[in-house]
């Protein structure tokens, strides 16, 4: 900063060394002149050379050419603005004056003194606000002080009939006061850091007083070539603050820092020699990701939720609202330049216009879709949870599960094409040929891909008719497992133990569906031939009831478990069947649980389950055991006789 400020004070030292020769009057000029040309020698002189003069030599064709004609007027532009620098300092203070004597004849204090008074009485109302109000760290609670501050001052301004020049002087810069301020306290929560939130404070505050001076400078006489002087200055002065602040504080290598400020005194130039467009399309480049991004941040603190509606109408609403601000700058700086190189063609006119129209098409789409894909990714995280739903409604999100992804893929290609065609037609290309080749291709394309337009269409014939969604359990030919997801040719099936199949909709063919609505579940138990039916019935009436009254299985009952009767006489036992209801995808669950305490309630109530036996022997089923006995008997008599 040190280097800047003393350039700064060089600088005006040459202009007030350049501005000690006082101007002369230009009535004694004028009468000099016209005094010399009435005199007769000098009208004799005149004359000589009017014969002496040939025919005048035809312009070049090169000299009549556009890029000529502007070369020539930005060089006399320039040359007119540099020989009038010196006459800064005497017009200024010539401005000066006049504001002062204005105020001065008409009984009112210097325009000056008028200004700081208006300041001190906004400052004055502004404290008087911060004592008695709760203060609040957010935007609005700092953005209230500041319209306390320009109320009380514009009550007190257009309260009073002030002189003509101080009332354009007094408007002018107070306005670019309460911009600057404005500027501050947005900068203040766009949570920049300190240095670099100061340097662009100093930058705009410049900005702001250079506007306020060019805007109140004919009014006070000021000539044209002498405001664009004072531009010139001010230009000076924030190129510099620009280049010092990418060497202090940024934190980009060596190299970066170099092109940046090659970048920026090319945009000075560009700027000076009067092509506005290309310069603030430049400014763009380099500011307007950084403003997006802060006024996002901005406008995200107003909302809780980021991702609700309202967040982002409000996030997304700001940034298009800038984009929508620089792009009528941009239109605004190229209508009011129609001496520009460009402005000469009317093929480049009419694609800048309809470049800038195709930026606003873009915008409106940005935002139309991401309303569009927020609304579809809220409804599919509330889809997510349905235990605690009946099962229409359970039903209905699962539907919207399955459907929703679809329409989010549509939707991005609708809205793409749609703004690339409106975007086309701005350009001024003809889409009415290209939609119609378009088509023609497309029903090439369909004939040469007849698989892939047969997947598309079962596929939709499946959604219409509701054969599966996102989470169900489904078995389509060799095929089964959980559907993941879809895509507009395809299903993703993932296998219960693991694997994954894509598997294209001409594929499927019928779908059996393991997930609907509710599920049977049936099994068997196999117990002894002298079981009591009537017995075993009631001990499975009570377990399913004990299952029913499970707070962890309860829920997903639909019809308790019951034992059917008796399904056939086996080998080895009695078959019984058994059945329950039970939503999808838990019957294997609930089965387990009442395989054990079937198990558990049976052999305590002296229920046995059958079990294979082998029986040896011939059709005297009583000759074995007879002779078993007689064996037995024999040895113990042999045991009971004493030993002699």
């Amino acid at each position: 900063m040190r280097w800047l400020l003393s350039f700064t004070a060089a600088l005006l030292f040459a202009l007030n060394a350049f501005a000690q020769t006082p101007a002369a009057d230009p009535g004694e000029k004028i009468d000099e002149l016209v005094r010399l040309l009435q005199d007769p020698d000098v009208k004799a002189w005149l004359d000589s050379r009017k014969q002496g003069s040939g025919p005048a030599t035809p312009a070049s064709p090169s000299a009549n050419s556009g890029l000529a004609r502007w070369e020539a007027g930005a060089r006399a532009r320039v040359n007119e603005i540099v020989a009038a620098i010196p006459a800064i300092p005497v017009e200024v203070a010539a401005a000066a004056t006049r504001a002062r004597q204005d105020a001065i004849s008409r009984g009112y204090a210097p325009v000056f003194v008028i200004f700081a008074g208006l300041i001190a009485f906004g400052l004055v109302a502004e404290a008087a606000y911060r004592r008695f109000a709760v203060r609040r760290d957010t935007l609005v609670g700092r953005l209230i002080p500041v319209g306390i501050f320009a109320g009380a001052m514009s009550i007190v301004f257009f309260a009073i009939e002030w002189p003509p020049l101080a009332r354009l002087t007094l408007l002018a810069y107070l306005s670019a006061f309460i911009l600057f301020r404005l500027t501050a306290v947005l900068l203040s929560a766009a949570a920049i850091d300190s240095p670099l939130r100061r340097r662009l404070l100093i930058l705009f505050g410049v900005i702001c007083f250079a506007v306020a001076t060019a805007a109140v400078g004919e009014s006070l006489g000021v000539s044209a070539a002498v405001s664009e002087a004072i531009n010139y200055c001010f230009s000076v002065f924030g190129l510099l603050l620009a280049i010092e602040a990418v060497w202090s504080i940024w934190a980009g290598s060596r190299s970066w820092k170099v092109a940046i400020t090659g970048f920026l005194v090319i945009l000075w130039l560009v700027w000076c020699v009067g092509m506005k467009g290309l310069f603030w399309i430049g400014i763009y480049a380099l500011v307007l990701p950084g403003i997006l991004r802060a006024v996002g941040r901005i406008a995200l603190s107003f909302t809780s939720d980021s991702g609700s509606l309202r967040g982002i109408l409000i996030a997304r609403g700001a940034r298009a609202a800038v984009i929508a601000l620089a792009v009528g700058w941009l239109a605004l700086v190229w209508r009011l330049n129609p001496d520009t190189l460009g402005q000469r063609d009317p093929t480049v006119v009419a694609l800048f216009y309809g470049g800038l129209k195709s930026v606003l098409i873009l915008v409106v789409a940005d935002l139309l879709w991401q309303v569009a894909r927020g609304w579809i990714d809220r409804t599919l995280r509330v889809s997510t949870t349905t235990t605690s739903l009946a099962p229409a409604d359970a039903a209905r999100r699962a539907r919207f599960r399955t459907l929703l992804p679809i329409f989010r893929n549509a939707l991005a290609v609708a809205v793409a094409v749609m703004a690339g065609l409106i975007v086309l037609a701005q350009l001024g290309v003809q889409i009415g040929p290209l939609i119609a080749g378009a088509g023609i291709f497309g029903v090439a394309i369909g004939f040469g891909s007849q698989t892939l337009v047969k997947d598309v269409i079962n596929g939709v014939f499946y959604m219409l008719d509701d054969a599966f969604r996102v989470g169900e359990y489904i078995q389509a030919k060799d095929y089964k497992g959980t559907v993941e997801s879809f895509s507009l040719r395809s299903v993703r099936l993932r296998h219960h133990r693991g694997p994954v199949y894509t598997v294209p909709f001409s594929e499927l063919g019928a779908v059996e569906n393991l997930s609907r609505d509710w599920v049977i579940d049936k099994f068997r138990i196999t117990v002894g031939f002298d079981t009591d039916i009537e017995k075993a019935r009631k001990l499975t009436k009570k377990i399913g009831a004990e299952l029913m009254e499970d707070p962890e299985l309860g829920q997903h009952f639909i019809e308790p478990l019951k034992m059917k009767g008796v399904e056939q006489f086996a080998d080895y036992g009695i078959v019984l069947s058994f059945a329950m209801t039970t939503v999808p995808g838990m019957q294997t669950y609930i089965r387990r649980k009442a395989y054990a305490k079937i198990r558990e309630v049976f052999l305590a109530n002296g229920i046995s389950f059958a079990q294979p036996t082998v029986q040896v022997g011939g059709d005297d089923k009583g000759g074995g055991a007879a002779a078993a006995t007689q064996a037995i008997r024999a040895q113990q008599a042999s045991a009971a006789t004493p030993a002699k």
